[in-house]
Protein backbone atom coordinates (compact mmCIF):
# COMPACT_ATOMS: atom_id res chain seq x y z
CA UNK A 1 0.00 0.00 0.00
CA UNK A 2 1.21 3.47 -0.85
CA UNK A 3 0.14 6.80 0.58
CA UNK A 4 1.28 8.80 -2.45
CA UNK A 5 -1.05 9.18 -5.42
CA UNK A 6 -0.89 11.12 -8.64
CA UNK A 7 -3.79 13.23 -9.83
CA UNK A 8 -2.49 13.22 -13.39
CA UNK A 9 0.83 11.41 -13.20
CA UNK A 10 2.89 14.47 -12.27
CA UNK A 11 1.72 16.15 -9.08
CA UNK A 12 1.67 14.09 -5.90
CA UNK A 13 -0.69 14.64 -2.99
CA UNK A 14 -0.43 12.60 0.19
CA UNK A 15 -3.65 11.03 1.34
CA UNK A 16 -4.65 9.48 4.62
CA UNK A 17 -3.08 6.26 5.78
CA UNK A 18 -6.44 4.49 5.45
CA UNK A 19 -6.47 5.05 1.70
CA UNK A 20 -5.81 1.94 -0.38
CA UNK A 21 -4.73 1.42 -3.95
CA UNK A 22 -8.12 -0.14 -4.74
CA UNK A 23 -9.86 3.20 -4.17
CA UNK A 24 -8.04 4.67 -7.17
CA UNK A 25 -8.06 1.65 -9.45
CA UNK A 26 -9.69 2.07 -12.85
CA UNK A 27 -11.63 -1.02 -13.96
CA UNK A 28 -11.29 0.05 -17.59
CA UNK A 29 -7.51 -0.48 -17.41
CA UNK A 30 -7.90 -4.20 -16.70
CA UNK A 31 -6.44 -6.52 -19.39
CA UNK A 32 -8.55 -8.24 -21.99
CA UNK A 33 -8.63 -11.55 -20.15
CA UNK A 34 -10.37 -9.80 -17.23
CA UNK A 35 -12.69 -7.76 -19.46
CA UNK A 36 -13.96 -10.95 -21.11
CA UNK A 37 -15.07 -12.24 -17.72
CA UNK A 38 -17.29 -9.24 -16.96
CA UNK A 39 -20.98 -9.85 -16.65
CA UNK A 40 -23.35 -8.24 -19.11
CA UNK A 41 -21.13 -8.71 -22.18
CA UNK A 42 -22.25 -10.85 -25.11
CA UNK A 43 -20.31 -13.79 -26.61
CA UNK A 44 -19.79 -11.66 -29.73
CA UNK A 45 -18.06 -8.96 -27.66
CA UNK A 46 -15.80 -11.60 -26.07
CA UNK A 47 -14.83 -12.91 -29.51
CA UNK A 48 -13.88 -9.39 -30.62
CA UNK A 49 -11.62 -9.02 -27.59
CA UNK A 50 -10.04 -12.39 -28.30
CA UNK A 51 -9.42 -11.33 -31.91
CA UNK A 52 -7.69 -8.16 -30.69
CA UNK A 53 -5.44 -10.24 -28.40
CA UNK A 54 -4.45 -12.62 -31.19
CA UNK A 55 -2.97 -9.79 -33.23
CA UNK A 56 0.21 -10.31 -31.20
CA UNK A 57 0.37 -14.04 -31.93
CA UNK A 58 2.20 -15.86 -34.68
CA UNK A 59 2.00 -19.34 -36.16
CA UNK A 60 0.89 -22.20 -33.93
CA UNK A 61 0.02 -19.84 -31.08
CA UNK A 62 3.50 -18.39 -30.61
CA UNK A 63 3.09 -15.06 -28.77
CA UNK A 64 5.15 -11.90 -28.76
CA UNK A 65 7.52 -11.56 -25.82
CA UNK A 66 8.22 -7.86 -26.19
CA UNK A 67 8.09 -5.89 -22.93
CA UNK A 68 5.14 -3.52 -23.00
CA UNK A 69 1.92 -2.81 -21.18
CA UNK A 70 -1.22 -4.83 -21.81
CA UNK A 71 -2.19 -3.97 -25.36
CA UNK A 72 -5.85 -4.94 -24.87
CA UNK A 73 -7.63 -3.18 -22.03
CA UNK A 74 -11.16 -2.09 -21.29
CA UNK A 75 -10.52 1.24 -22.99
CA UNK A 76 -9.81 -0.18 -26.43
CA UNK A 77 -12.13 -3.18 -25.98
CA UNK A 78 -15.13 -0.95 -25.23
CA UNK A 79 -13.81 1.81 -27.52
CA UNK A 80 -14.09 4.42 -24.79
CA UNK A 81 -11.89 7.45 -24.10
CA UNK A 82 -9.71 7.80 -21.01
CA UNK A 83 -10.50 10.89 -18.89
CA UNK A 84 -7.72 13.48 -18.49
CA UNK A 85 -7.61 12.99 -14.69
CA UNK A 86 -8.22 10.07 -12.37
CA UNK A 87 -11.93 10.41 -11.58
CA UNK A 88 -11.69 8.32 -8.41
CA UNK A 89 -8.96 10.61 -7.12
CA UNK A 90 -11.04 13.72 -7.83
CA UNK A 91 -13.98 12.16 -6.01
CA UNK A 92 -11.78 11.36 -3.00
CA UNK A 93 -10.38 14.88 -3.04
CA UNK A 94 -13.89 16.19 -2.37
CA UNK A 95 -13.79 14.63 1.10
CA UNK A 96 -10.12 15.26 1.91
CA UNK A 97 -9.94 19.01 1.28
CA UNK A 98 -12.15 21.04 3.62
CA UNK A 99 -12.18 24.24 1.46
CA UNK A 100 -12.99 22.21 -1.65
CA UNK A 101 -15.73 20.32 0.22
CA UNK A 102 -17.28 23.57 1.45
CA UNK A 103 -17.08 25.30 -1.95
CA UNK A 104 -18.65 22.36 -3.80
CA UNK A 105 -21.49 22.17 -1.29
CA UNK A 106 -22.08 25.93 -1.43
CA UNK A 107 -22.37 25.90 -5.23
CA UNK A 108 -24.59 22.82 -5.20
CA UNK A 109 -26.91 24.32 -2.57
CA UNK A 110 -27.33 27.63 -4.39
CA UNK A 111 -27.59 26.27 -7.95
CA UNK A 112 -29.87 23.22 -7.58
CA UNK A 113 -30.43 22.75 -3.85
CA UNK A 114 -33.10 25.44 -3.61
CA UNK A 115 -35.45 23.33 -5.70
CA UNK A 116 -37.19 23.97 -9.00
CA UNK A 117 -40.44 25.30 -10.38
CA UNK A 118 -42.51 24.83 -13.52
CA UNK A 119 -43.27 28.16 -15.19
CA UNK A 120 -45.42 28.92 -18.21
CA UNK A 121 -43.68 28.32 -21.51
CA UNK A 122 -43.60 31.09 -24.16
CA UNK A 123 -46.18 29.10 -26.13
CA UNK A 124 -48.57 29.09 -23.15
CA UNK A 125 -48.12 32.82 -22.59
CA UNK A 126 -48.96 33.54 -26.23
CA UNK A 127 -52.16 31.51 -25.92
CA UNK A 128 -53.30 33.49 -22.90
CA UNK A 129 -52.45 36.77 -24.63
CA UNK A 130 -54.83 35.84 -27.45
CA UNK A 131 -57.78 35.09 -25.14
CA UNK A 132 -60.36 37.88 -24.84
CA UNK A 133 -63.00 35.99 -22.88
CA UNK A 134 -62.35 36.46 -19.15
CA UNK A 135 -64.30 33.32 -18.24
CA UNK A 136 -62.25 31.28 -20.68
CA UNK A 137 -59.04 32.68 -19.21
CA UNK A 138 -60.22 31.79 -15.72
CA UNK A 139 -61.03 28.20 -16.69
CA UNK A 140 -57.69 27.73 -18.44
CA UNK A 141 -55.81 29.20 -15.52
CA UNK A 142 -57.42 26.70 -13.19
CA UNK A 143 -56.65 23.79 -15.54
CA UNK A 144 -53.06 24.98 -15.92
CA UNK A 145 -52.51 25.08 -12.16
CA UNK A 146 -53.87 21.53 -11.85
CA UNK A 147 -51.64 20.25 -14.66
CA UNK A 148 -48.61 21.82 -12.99
CA UNK A 149 -49.31 20.12 -9.66
CA UNK A 150 -49.81 16.76 -11.35
CA UNK A 151 -46.55 17.02 -13.32
CA UNK A 152 -44.49 17.97 -10.26
CA UNK A 153 -45.94 15.03 -8.34
CA UNK A 154 -45.29 12.73 -11.29
CA UNK A 155 -41.62 13.73 -11.50
CA UNK A 156 -41.12 12.57 -7.91
CA UNK A 157 -42.66 9.17 -8.73
CA UNK A 158 -40.06 8.42 -11.40
CA UNK A 159 -37.59 7.34 -8.72
CA UNK A 160 -38.75 5.46 -5.62
CA UNK A 161 -35.57 6.22 -3.68
CA UNK A 162 -34.86 9.89 -4.45
CA UNK A 163 -37.00 12.92 -5.11
CA UNK A 164 -36.33 14.86 -8.29
CA UNK A 165 -34.49 17.56 -6.33
CA UNK A 166 -32.27 14.94 -4.65
CA UNK A 167 -31.34 13.58 -8.07
CA UNK A 168 -30.34 17.05 -9.24
CA UNK A 169 -28.22 17.57 -6.13
CA UNK A 170 -26.33 14.30 -6.66
CA UNK A 171 -25.73 15.02 -10.33
CA UNK A 172 -24.50 18.55 -9.63
CA UNK A 173 -22.20 17.43 -6.83
CA UNK A 174 -20.58 15.00 -9.28
CA UNK A 175 -20.37 17.84 -11.81
CA UNK A 176 -18.48 20.09 -9.39
CA UNK A 177 -16.32 17.27 -8.01
CA UNK A 178 -15.24 15.44 -11.16
CA UNK A 179 -16.34 17.87 -13.90
CA UNK A 180 -18.99 15.43 -15.15
CA UNK A 181 -22.58 14.65 -14.18
CA UNK A 182 -24.96 12.02 -15.58
CA UNK A 183 -28.76 11.72 -15.48
CA UNK A 184 -30.12 8.26 -16.35
CA UNK A 185 -33.36 8.03 -18.32
CA UNK A 186 -35.30 4.77 -18.56
CA UNK A 187 -38.27 4.23 -20.90
CA UNK A 188 -41.27 1.94 -20.67
CA UNK A 189 -41.11 -1.11 -22.92
CA UNK A 190 -44.68 -2.40 -22.68
CA UNK A 191 -48.27 -1.24 -22.92
CA UNK A 192 -49.83 1.80 -24.60
CA UNK A 193 -47.23 4.09 -22.97
CA UNK A 194 -44.31 2.23 -24.56
CA UNK A 195 -41.38 4.56 -25.18
CA UNK A 196 -42.42 7.08 -22.54
CA UNK A 197 -40.04 8.04 -19.72
CA UNK A 198 -40.59 5.84 -16.68
CA UNK A 199 -37.39 6.35 -14.68
CA UNK A 200 -35.05 9.24 -13.90
CA UNK A 201 -32.00 8.74 -11.70
CA UNK A 202 -28.37 9.56 -11.01
CA UNK A 203 -25.31 7.53 -12.00
CA UNK A 204 -21.92 8.14 -10.29
CA UNK A 205 -19.64 9.89 -12.76
CA UNK A 206 -16.59 7.88 -11.66
CA UNK A 207 -18.03 4.71 -13.22
CA UNK A 208 -18.89 6.09 -16.67
CA UNK A 209 -16.70 6.39 -19.77
CA UNK A 210 -17.62 8.07 -23.07
CA UNK A 211 -17.49 6.10 -26.29
CA UNK A 212 -14.95 7.27 -28.85
CA UNK A 213 -17.68 7.60 -31.51
CA UNK A 214 -19.83 9.64 -29.09
CA UNK A 215 -22.63 7.15 -29.70
CA UNK A 216 -23.10 6.26 -26.04
CA UNK A 217 -21.46 5.42 -22.73
CA UNK A 218 -20.14 2.35 -20.90
CA UNK A 219 -20.26 1.71 -17.15
CA UNK A 220 -18.34 -0.92 -15.19
CA UNK A 221 -19.49 -1.66 -11.64
CA UNK A 222 -19.15 -4.83 -9.57
CA UNK A 223 -17.53 -6.77 -12.44
CA UNK A 224 -20.41 -6.00 -14.79
CA UNK A 225 -20.48 -3.77 -17.88
CA UNK A 226 -23.52 -1.82 -19.13
CA UNK A 227 -24.04 0.28 -22.26
CA UNK A 228 -26.09 3.52 -22.33
CA UNK A 229 -27.33 5.47 -25.32
CA UNK A 230 -27.35 9.23 -25.68
CA UNK A 231 -30.61 10.82 -24.56
CA UNK A 232 -33.15 10.76 -27.38
CA UNK A 233 -31.30 8.07 -29.36
CA UNK A 234 -33.45 5.00 -30.04
CA UNK A 235 -31.52 3.44 -32.92
CA UNK A 236 -27.90 2.84 -31.88
CA UNK A 237 -27.24 -0.88 -31.43
CA UNK A 238 -25.85 -2.12 -28.11
CA UNK A 239 -22.19 -3.04 -28.80
CA UNK A 240 -21.63 -4.52 -25.33
CA UNK A 241 -24.58 -6.50 -23.99
CA UNK A 242 -27.72 -8.18 -25.23
CA UNK A 243 -30.16 -5.49 -24.04
CA UNK A 244 -31.96 -4.13 -27.10
CA UNK A 245 -33.50 -1.27 -25.07
CA UNK A 246 -30.62 0.27 -23.12
CA UNK A 247 -31.28 3.25 -20.92
CA UNK A 248 -30.13 6.72 -21.94
CA UNK A 249 -27.84 9.28 -20.33
CA UNK A 250 -27.79 13.08 -20.26
CA UNK A 251 -24.17 14.16 -19.86
CA UNK A 252 -23.33 17.58 -18.43
CA UNK A 253 -19.67 18.48 -18.33
CA UNK A 254 -17.58 21.41 -17.18
CA UNK A 255 -15.86 22.29 -20.44
CA UNK A 256 -12.08 22.43 -20.61
CA UNK A 257 -9.86 22.85 -23.70
CA UNK A 258 -7.82 19.87 -22.51
CA UNK A 259 -10.60 17.39 -23.28
CA UNK A 260 -13.49 17.32 -25.73
CA UNK A 261 -15.05 14.21 -24.18
CA UNK A 262 -14.95 14.95 -20.45
CA UNK A 263 -15.23 17.95 -18.18
CA UNK A 264 -12.55 19.13 -15.76
CA UNK A 265 -13.48 20.40 -12.28
CA UNK A 266 -12.38 23.78 -10.94
CA UNK A 267 -10.27 22.26 -8.16
CA UNK A 268 -7.68 21.01 -10.67
CA UNK A 269 -6.44 24.60 -11.06
CA UNK A 270 -5.68 24.70 -7.31
CA UNK A 271 -4.23 21.21 -6.85
CA UNK A 272 -0.94 22.65 -5.52
CA UNK A 273 -2.87 24.52 -2.82
CA UNK A 274 -4.68 21.31 -1.85
CA UNK A 275 -1.35 19.48 -1.62
CA UNK A 276 0.13 22.30 0.48
CA UNK A 277 -2.73 22.18 2.96
CA UNK A 278 -2.36 18.41 3.22
CA UNK A 279 1.36 18.62 3.96
CA UNK A 280 0.89 21.47 6.45
CA UNK A 281 -1.84 19.58 8.29
CA UNK A 282 0.31 16.45 8.44
CA UNK A 283 3.26 18.46 9.77
CA UNK A 284 1.14 19.84 12.60
CA UNK A 285 -0.22 16.38 13.43
CA UNK A 286 3.29 14.98 13.59
CA UNK A 287 4.30 17.88 15.83
CA UNK A 288 1.56 17.20 18.34
CA UNK A 289 2.04 13.44 18.25
CA UNK A 290 5.85 13.33 18.34
CA UNK A 291 7.24 16.64 19.53
CA UNK A 292 11.01 16.85 19.52
CA UNK A 293 11.11 19.80 21.97
CA UNK A 294 10.63 18.86 25.67
CA UNK A 295 8.22 20.84 27.85
CA UNK A 296 10.66 20.90 30.85
CA UNK A 297 14.40 20.42 31.45
CA UNK A 298 15.96 19.24 34.73
CA UNK A 299 19.49 20.58 35.29
CA UNK A 300 21.59 18.94 38.01
CA UNK A 301 25.06 20.25 38.92
CA UNK A 302 27.63 18.82 41.34
CA UNK A 303 26.02 15.42 41.90
CA UNK A 304 25.31 12.15 40.18
CA UNK A 305 21.86 10.54 40.28
CA UNK A 306 21.69 6.78 40.22
CA UNK A 307 19.88 5.19 37.23
CA UNK A 308 16.88 4.13 39.33
CA UNK A 309 16.19 7.69 40.51
CA UNK A 310 16.59 9.04 36.95
CA UNK A 311 14.08 6.47 35.71
CA UNK A 312 11.58 7.41 38.43
CA UNK A 313 11.83 11.10 37.54
CA UNK A 314 11.32 10.36 33.83
CA UNK A 315 8.35 8.14 34.55
CA UNK A 316 6.82 10.84 36.74
CA UNK A 317 6.82 13.40 33.93
CA UNK A 318 5.65 10.95 31.27
CA UNK A 319 2.77 9.34 33.15
CA UNK A 320 1.95 10.91 36.49
CA UNK A 321 1.72 14.58 35.47
CA UNK A 322 -0.77 14.16 32.59
CA UNK A 323 -4.27 15.24 33.57
CA UNK A 324 -3.37 15.85 37.26
CA UNK A 325 -3.09 19.33 38.74
CA UNK A 326 -0.53 20.41 41.35
CA UNK A 327 1.38 17.14 41.64
CA UNK A 328 4.53 17.16 43.81
CA UNK A 329 7.88 15.68 42.89
CA UNK A 330 10.46 14.66 45.56
CA UNK A 331 14.05 14.42 44.36
CA UNK A 332 16.60 13.27 47.04
CA UNK A 333 19.95 15.01 46.51
CA UNK A 334 23.34 14.29 48.14
CA UNK A 335 24.79 16.77 50.62
CA UNK A 336 27.19 19.51 49.58
CA UNK A 337 30.94 18.98 50.04
CA UNK A 338 33.91 21.35 50.31
CA UNK A 339 34.91 20.67 46.74
CA UNK A 340 31.50 20.96 45.05
CA UNK A 341 28.08 22.30 45.69
CA UNK A 342 24.99 20.41 44.57
CA UNK A 343 22.31 22.41 42.68
CA UNK A 344 19.01 21.35 41.15
CA UNK A 345 17.09 23.43 38.56
CA UNK A 346 13.70 22.65 37.01
CA UNK A 347 13.38 24.84 33.87
CA UNK A 348 10.29 25.04 31.63
CA UNK A 349 10.93 25.14 27.87
CA UNK A 350 7.42 25.35 26.35
CA UNK A 351 5.06 27.23 28.65
CA UNK A 352 3.34 29.60 26.24
CA UNK A 353 0.24 28.91 24.17
CA UNK A 354 1.25 26.73 21.25
CA UNK A 355 -0.11 27.65 17.82
CA UNK A 356 -0.14 25.59 14.63
CA UNK A 357 2.50 26.26 12.00
CA UNK A 358 1.95 27.62 8.47
CA UNK A 359 -1.20 29.55 9.40
CA UNK A 360 -0.66 32.25 6.78
CA UNK A 361 0.34 29.65 4.22
CA UNK A 362 -2.83 27.64 4.81
CA UNK A 363 -4.99 30.77 4.64
CA UNK A 364 -3.42 31.62 1.30
CA UNK A 365 -4.12 28.09 0.02
CA UNK A 366 -7.73 28.28 1.20
CA UNK A 367 -8.22 31.60 -0.57
CA UNK A 368 -6.76 30.10 -3.75
CA UNK A 369 -9.15 27.13 -3.61
CA UNK A 370 -12.16 29.39 -3.08
CA UNK A 371 -10.90 31.66 -5.85
CA UNK A 372 -10.89 28.91 -8.48
CA UNK A 373 -14.40 27.94 -7.40
CA UNK A 374 -15.40 31.65 -7.42
CA UNK A 375 -17.15 31.19 -4.06
CA UNK A 376 -16.97 34.09 -1.56
CA UNK A 377 -15.57 33.31 1.87
CA UNK A 378 -18.89 34.35 3.46
CA UNK A 379 -20.61 31.38 1.77
CA UNK A 380 -18.41 28.81 3.51
CA UNK A 381 -17.47 30.45 6.82
CA UNK A 382 -17.99 33.51 9.00
CA UNK A 383 -15.56 35.56 6.92
CA UNK A 384 -13.19 37.12 9.44
CA UNK A 385 -12.92 40.88 8.96
CA UNK A 386 -15.41 41.00 6.06
CA UNK A 387 -17.77 43.99 6.20
CA UNK A 388 -21.50 43.47 5.67
CA UNK A 389 -21.57 45.66 2.56
CA UNK A 390 -18.66 43.71 1.05
CA UNK A 391 -20.41 40.42 1.82
CA UNK A 392 -23.58 41.59 0.09
CA UNK A 393 -21.66 42.64 -3.01
CA UNK A 394 -19.87 39.30 -3.03
CA UNK A 395 -23.18 37.43 -2.78
CA UNK A 396 -24.58 39.45 -5.69
CA UNK A 397 -21.53 38.73 -7.83
CA UNK A 398 -21.68 35.03 -6.88
CA UNK A 399 -25.34 34.85 -7.90
CA UNK A 400 -25.02 36.74 -11.20
CA UNK A 401 -21.68 35.41 -12.47
CA UNK A 402 -21.58 31.86 -11.06
CA UNK A 403 -25.03 30.54 -10.14
CA UNK A 404 -27.29 32.04 -12.81
CA UNK A 405 -25.16 31.06 -15.87
CA UNK A 406 -24.83 27.49 -14.59
CA UNK A 407 -28.58 27.34 -13.89
CA UNK A 408 -29.44 28.45 -17.43
CA UNK A 409 -27.20 25.73 -18.89
CA UNK A 410 -28.65 23.02 -16.66
CA UNK A 411 -32.23 24.17 -17.31
CA UNK A 412 -31.62 23.73 -21.03
CA UNK A 413 -30.71 20.08 -20.41
CA UNK A 414 -33.62 19.45 -18.05
CA UNK A 415 -36.21 20.96 -20.37
CA UNK A 416 -35.33 18.30 -22.94
CA UNK A 417 -36.95 15.90 -20.47
CA UNK A 418 -39.92 18.14 -19.56
CA UNK A 419 -40.89 18.68 -23.21
CA UNK A 420 -41.50 14.93 -23.57
CA UNK A 421 -44.35 15.27 -21.05
CA UNK A 422 -45.80 18.66 -21.99
CA UNK A 423 -45.05 21.91 -23.79
CA UNK A 424 -47.13 23.98 -21.38
CA UNK A 425 -44.29 24.44 -18.90
CA UNK A 426 -40.56 24.93 -18.66
CA UNK A 427 -38.43 23.93 -15.69
CA UNK A 428 -36.75 26.78 -13.86
CA UNK A 429 -34.29 26.33 -10.99
CA UNK A 430 -34.99 28.55 -8.01
CA UNK A 431 -32.44 31.30 -7.42
CA UNK A 432 -30.86 32.51 -4.21
CA UNK A 433 -32.53 35.69 -2.91
CA UNK A 434 -30.62 38.81 -1.94
CA UNK A 435 -33.59 40.84 -0.67
CA UNK A 436 -36.00 40.41 2.23
CA UNK A 437 -39.77 40.03 1.82
CA UNK A 438 -40.57 43.68 2.55
CA UNK A 439 -38.08 45.00 0.00
CA UNK A 440 -39.20 42.47 -2.59
CA UNK A 441 -42.85 43.48 -2.19
CA UNK A 442 -41.91 47.11 -2.86
CA UNK A 443 -39.99 46.07 -5.96
CA UNK A 444 -42.94 44.00 -7.22
CA UNK A 445 -45.36 46.87 -6.63
CA UNK A 446 -43.13 49.31 -8.52
CA UNK A 447 -42.76 46.91 -11.45
CA UNK A 448 -46.53 46.45 -11.67
CA UNK A 449 -47.23 50.17 -11.54
CA UNK A 450 -44.69 50.89 -14.26
CA UNK A 451 -46.17 48.22 -16.52
CA UNK A 452 -43.06 46.01 -16.55
CA UNK A 453 -44.73 42.88 -15.12
CA UNK A 454 -48.25 41.62 -14.59
CA UNK A 455 -49.58 40.31 -11.31
CA UNK A 456 -49.73 36.76 -12.69
CA UNK A 457 -46.11 36.88 -13.83
CA UNK A 458 -45.07 37.77 -10.30
CA UNK A 459 -47.29 35.05 -8.84
CA UNK A 460 -45.74 32.50 -11.20
CA UNK A 461 -42.28 33.36 -9.85
CA UNK A 462 -43.50 32.52 -6.37
CA UNK A 463 -45.11 29.28 -7.58
CA UNK A 464 -48.67 30.57 -7.09
CA UNK A 465 -51.54 30.08 -9.59
CA UNK A 466 -52.74 32.99 -11.71
CA UNK A 467 -55.77 35.09 -10.81
CA UNK A 468 -58.53 36.62 -12.90
CA UNK A 469 -57.46 39.92 -14.42
CA UNK A 470 -53.84 39.30 -13.42
CA UNK A 471 -52.62 39.19 -17.04
CA UNK A 472 -53.37 42.85 -17.73
CA UNK A 473 -50.49 45.32 -17.70
CA UNK A 474 -50.96 48.52 -15.74
CA UNK A 475 -51.50 51.43 -18.19
CA UNK A 476 -49.47 54.20 -16.62
CA UNK A 477 -50.23 56.56 -19.51
CA UNK A 478 -53.95 55.86 -19.19
CA UNK A 479 -54.01 56.86 -15.54
CA UNK A 480 -52.06 60.01 -16.34
CA UNK A 481 -54.50 61.00 -19.07
CA UNK A 482 -57.44 60.40 -16.72
CA UNK A 483 -55.87 62.65 -14.11
CA UNK A 484 -55.26 65.33 -16.74
CA UNK A 485 -58.86 65.10 -17.92
CA UNK A 486 -60.14 65.49 -14.38
CA UNK A 487 -57.96 68.55 -13.89
CA UNK A 488 -59.18 70.09 -17.17
CA UNK A 489 -62.82 69.43 -16.25
CA UNK A 490 -62.31 71.13 -12.89
CA UNK A 491 -60.65 74.15 -14.52
CA UNK A 492 -63.45 74.43 -17.09
CA UNK A 493 -66.09 74.44 -14.36
CA UNK A 494 -64.26 77.20 -12.53
CA UNK A 495 -64.06 79.34 -15.68
CA UNK A 496 -67.73 78.78 -16.44
CA UNK A 497 -68.69 79.87 -12.95
CA UNK A 498 -66.57 83.00 -13.15
CA UNK A 499 -67.94 83.84 -16.57
CA UNK A 500 -71.50 83.47 -15.37
CA UNK A 501 -70.88 85.72 -12.37
CA UNK A 502 -69.42 88.49 -14.54
CA UNK A 503 -71.98 88.37 -17.34
CA UNK A 504 -74.51 91.33 -18.01
CA UNK A 505 -78.21 91.04 -17.17
CA UNK A 506 -80.17 89.43 -19.92
CA UNK A 507 -83.61 90.82 -18.86
CA UNK A 508 -85.09 94.26 -17.69
CA UNK A 509 -83.92 97.77 -18.52
CA UNK A 510 -80.42 98.64 -19.34
CA UNK A 511 -78.26 100.80 -17.13
CA UNK A 512 -77.76 104.54 -17.72
CA UNK A 513 -74.56 105.60 -19.26
CA UNK A 514 -71.79 106.45 -16.84
CA UNK A 515 -72.29 109.84 -15.14
CA UNK A 516 -75.97 110.30 -15.95
CA UNK A 517 -77.25 109.11 -12.60
CA UNK A 518 -80.35 107.12 -11.97
CA UNK A 519 -83.20 107.07 -14.42
CA UNK A 520 -86.38 108.64 -13.03
CA UNK A 521 -89.63 106.99 -13.94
Amino acid sequence: MSNDYDIDGNDVVMLTSTTTDAEFSDPFTEPGKVIKQLGGVTPGFKRRVTTMEKRFEGADGVESKQLEEDYVTGYNAFQVISPPYNLNYLAKLYELSAPNYAAVNAKTANIVGLGYDLVESPKTKRKFDGMNDSEKVKRNRKALAKAKDELMEFLDTLNKEDTFTEILIKVWRDYETTGNGYIEIGRKTKGPSKGQIGYIGHIPSTTIRVRKKRDGFVQIVAEKAVFFRNFGDSKTANPVGGDDNPNELIHIRKYSPTSTYYGVPDIVAAKQAVAGNEFAARFNLDYFENKAVPRHVIILKGATINPRLAENILQFFETSVKGVHHRSLFVPLPADTNEKKVSFEFKPVETGIQDSSFNNYRKGNTNEILMVHRVPITKVSAGEGVALAVARDADKTFKETVCQPEQRIFEKKLNRVVVEFTDLFQMKLKEMTLTDENTQSQIDERRRKTGVETANEQRAKRGEPGIEGGDELFDMNGSTKAAQQRAEDSANRQRDSARSAGATDSAGEGRNPKGEGRTVT
